[in-house]
């Protein structure tokens, strides 16, 4: 009789052991799921900023000659100065 009631509380032990180990892996589970969609929503996200940036850098690359085109108007607009100085204006 008394392994009876030894062998009864050890199958309960094994079950409340298995019942809070599939609980913990539901919440687990329940947590990581989320973060996961999440994950690879703002790697499609990011995908299309990098398409973006890289035709930002295309339609700026002219603005790389922009500093040669500075000193190219202030060459001019010294030598129109100079022109009128010498003509008295």
């Amino acid at each position: 009789m008394t392994a009876l009631v030894f062998a009864e509380a050890s199958t309960a032990g094994w079950v409340i052991g298995w019942s809070v180990g599939i609980v913990v892996v539901l919440a687990v589970v329940a947590l990581v799921v989320p973060i996961l969609l999440l994950a690879q929503r703002i790697g499609g996200q990011a995908s299309e900023i990098n398409v973006s940036l890289e035709e930002s850098v295309d339609h700026t690359a002219a603005l790389d000659e922009l500093n040669a085109t500075n000193e190219a108007a202030e060459a001019i607009v010294a030598g129109l100065a100079r022109g009128r100085n010498r003509l008295g204006g």
